[in-house]
This record gives structure tokens, C-alpha cells and sequence, in this order.
């Protein structure tokens, strides 16, 4: 079998086909059956190909990222984002340039209900850009600040990315890794906080004086509860083994329509709307898990995962520098592939290398993987979060970039933190015996 070969034709097409502005699933799909056909009877390719593809997305498990997005989509159309502003607003406003803080805290509270960046960026960025130029806010910097803060949806859960990930790597515990991601999400709200305190001290930028009374401000927080008490009941109902991942998700779903009634903040139609485009995000999803799964039988059956292993292993044997290698590889990889498709190819990859070889925990490697392709739906020239943060805002990307700087060095800290102190992401794990 002709390794180097298959690598020849993989990848190079695959980038073609990537950079030629091709949808990356038919790229990962005609490349892969380019590449097995050097060494596979058509036949075979046909059959087995078909197999595995049906085989990818045929997991009682997928279902629960279907169901959260549907949760998210549902707490987003819903006006669920601007309760949680207002608590947001509450605890920010005493520090400089306190509606970029209460951005930050707005996206961190978000996540936690919609597990999507791109979600986060439309919905908190979309209510604070007006109030933020109305207080005569930059508008670079308040969509660099809502950008920075956006993909911390995709480390707190529930989240989608997570739960892919779990079933990627062959049944990584759920509960494990939602728990696993709550620190480093954290972590990365705080840390872009602290560049938005700097910046908002160098700008003169202001804070925000509350005129409301003990009585008015209970109220706001009553009225955020009902919110935020789908985190316990999800994170609860999972960790403590009540129902499992993908029931978790179909409860949340349930949650949040009773919230968006309790609410009034949802019409028919506006559900009609929100059923429809989760399906269709939910259609893009599977094909790309099930050409995904195509490629990675093929690198498998091709034992390309092997050979990388020993490539990067001659290139040194010491785990903090091998680490700081596929971190870097990550990053790189990250700033022209969307986080899923990243997750489907380079897992089965770079798994095995980090447990296999250096006994990483797998809990510890899925947010590190997932940490690292945060950093790149941010970052040009394929950020997802950067483009929306960008839109909704409205200014331009060259503008924000340099507003964004700071906070890529911050994250990219934050990131070795997360890397080579294993016990950030598994403190919590541990504590509850996962």
C-alpha cells in the first residue's frame, strides 16, 4: 500500500478544492474518493464508502446536536439575549468601558444556553452595538470586544462541538467534557475582559452609573433566572446521570419553547422560521460528518494517523515541544477551516499521538483541540465569528483587526495555560468522579 501516494493526492486536492471556494464537504468528499481510488477497485470504494458514510451519522448520540442548536436557535429568535444583557449590565457597569464588559458577560451567559459562537456574536452583539455607539463607543472596538468574547459558546455547555467531538473520538465521556470545558471557557471571558479593561482605561471609555433600586435590580435577576436555569437542569440532569446527552438536549428543547411562551417573545411563525433553520444547518452538519467519516477510513485504511506520529516524533520526542507543535498546527489549520470539519479530520489524527504516546487525558485534549479552533473563528481569512461580529457591528474586518491583537496574544496564553496544566480542565471531572 502506497502511503505517500494517497497523501499526494489527499491533500494537495483537498486544498484546491478548499481554496477554489468549492463547499468544503464536496471538497473532503471528491478528494477522498480521488485518493482511495489509487488503491481500491472502484467496486469496493462503492460499497465500503457507502458504509462508512451511513455509518458516520448513524449514532443515536448525533442527535443531540441537532436538538441544541434547535435550543439555541429557539433561545435566540425567542429574546432570551436580552435578559440576559440586562443581568449583564447589572454586574459590568461599575468598570471602565462597561458595556464591553457586559458584551463579554453577555456572551459567556449566551453560550452556556446556545453553545454556538456565531450565534452568540449575532444575538448579544446585535442588542449591544447600538447602546455601545449611542455611548460613543469605536465601533471596531465594540465588535472586536463581542468577536473576542463569541466563541467561549463552543468550551462552556452545552456544546455542540463537545459533543462531536465525544462521538469523533469513540465515546469520550459527555458529562466529562462539558464539565471539562466550564474553567477554560471562563478563563477565556476573563482574559478578554482584561484586555477590554486596559483598552477602555487608554480610551478614557466610560462607566455605566445604575439609577436602578435594590427592588428594580432583584427584578432583573428574577427575571434571568428562568434562563439560566436551563444550565442546571441540563448540566445536572447529565452529570448526575438522570438522562443522557442527547435526552439532555431534546429536554432543553422543550425548556426553552415553555420559556419563549412564559416569555411572549415567540409567534408561529417565527418558530416555523427557527425549525426551518436548524434543518437546514442540522442537512450541512451530517453531510460533512458523513464525508468526514469517508476520509477518515481512508487515512486510516492508508495508516497516514501512524505516519504522522512517527514524522512528528523525529522531530522530537519531548511532549511540551510536541505539544506546542500541534497547538501552533491547530491554530494554522483553524484560520481557514471551520471548527467542525477540523474536529471530524484531525481527531482520529492527532488523538492517538497525545493519548497514545504521552498518556493525555482525552477529556484534557477534546478542549484543547476545541480551545485551539475557537481561536480560529476569530482570526482571518475563514473566522465565521469574525465575519458575523463584523456585520452586525458594522464596520469593517481591517478595522477591528487591530483591536484584536492584544486579545489573540491574551487567548494564545491562556491557551499554553489550558495545554500544560492539565488540572484547569479536569478539576471539575475529577471532582465529580468522571
Amino acid at each position: 500500500m502506497d502511503t505517500n501516494l494517497v497523501i499526494m493526492i489527499l491533500l494537495p486536492l483537498f486544498l484546491v478544492f478548499m481554496f477554489s471556494g468549492i463547499p468544503i464537504a464536496i471538497g473532503i468528499g471528491l478528494s477522498s474518493l480521488a485518493a482511495i481510488l489509487v488503491i481500491l477497485p472502484f467496486d469496493m470504494v462503492a460499497f465500503q464508502g457507502a458504509q462508512k458514510m451511513f455509518g458516520g451519522i448513524n449514532s443515536f448520540g448525533m442527535l443531540a446536536v441537532p436538538f441544541f442548536m434547535l435550543a439555541g436557535n429557539i433561545m435566540n429568535h425567542g429574546g432570551i439575549a436580552r435578559k440576559l444583557i440586562d443581568l449583564a449590565l447589572m454586574f459590568g457597569g461599575r468598570m471602565p468601558g462597561a458595556l464591553a464588559h457586559a458584551n463579554v458577560m453577555g456572551n459567556m451567559l449566551f453560550g452556556t444556553l446556545s453553545g454556538s459562537g456565531m450565534a452568540c456574536t449575532a444575538a448579544i452583539g446585535g442588542t449591544m452595538a447600538p447602546i455601545q455607539k449611542e455611548k460613543g463607543y469605536n465601533p471596531a472596538f465594540s465588535a472586536a470586544i463581542n468577536i473576542a468574547s463569541g466563541p467561549v459558546g463552543m468550551l462552556i455547555p452545552p456544546s455542540g462541538l463537545l459533543i462531536l467531538f465525544s462521538i469523533v473520538s469513540g465515546g469520550v465521556s459527555v458529562a466529562g467534557l462539558f464539565m471539562g470545558g466550564w474553567i477554560p471557557g471562563i478563563l477565556w471571558g476573563v482574559a478578554v475582559m482584561v484586555v477590554a479593561y486596559f483598552m477602555a482605561k487608554k480610551h478614557n471609555l466610560p462607566t455605566e452609573k445604575s439609577d436602578r433600586t435594590f427592588g428594580q435590580k432583584l427584578k432583573v435577576f428574577w427575571d434571568a433566572v428562568p434562563a439560566l436555569m436551563l444550565i442546571v437542569i441540563v448540566m445536572g440532569g447529565i452529570v448526575g446521570g438522570v438522562f443522557t446527552a442527547t435526552e439532555g438536549a431534546a429536554v432543553a428543547v422543550v425548556y426553552s419553547l415553555l420559556l419563549s411562551f412564559y416569555y411572549r417573545t415567540i409567534s408561529g411563525k417565527m418558530l416555523l422560521k427557527t425549525l426551518s433553520d436548524t434543518a437546514l444547518t442540522t442537512g450541512v452538519i451530517l453531510f460533512l460528518v458523513a464525508v468526514s467519516s469517508l476520509m477518515s477510513w481512508i487515512m486510516a485504511y492508508a495508516q497516514i494517523p501512524q505516519m504522522i506520529g512517527e514524522t512528528l516524533l523525529q522531530l522530537t520526542d519531548n511532549r511540551i515541544v510536541l505539544l506546542l507543535i500541534i497547538n501552533i498546527s491547530l491554530l494554522i489549520l483553524g484560520t481557514f477551516m471551520d471548527a467542525t470539519p477540523a474536529i471530524l479530520i484531525f481527531t482520529p489524527i492527532l488523538m492517538p499521538i497525545c493519548t497514545g504516546m504521552f498518556g493525555m487525558d482525552p477529556i484534557h485534549f477534546g478542549v484543547m483541540m476545541i480551545f485551539n479552533l475557537g481561536i480560529g473563528n476569530i482570526t482571518p481569512p475563514v473566522g465565521c465569528v469574525l465575519f458575523v461580529g463584523a456585520a452586525v457591528g458594522d464596520t469593517k474586518i481591517e478595522k477591528i483587526i487591530p483591536f484584536l491583537l492584544p486579545v489573540f496574544a491574551v487567548l494564545f496564553g491562556v491557551l499554553l495555560l489550558v495545554t500544560y496544566v492539565p488540572s484547569l480542565t479536569l478539576f471539575l471531572p475529577r471532582l465529580i468522579g468522571l
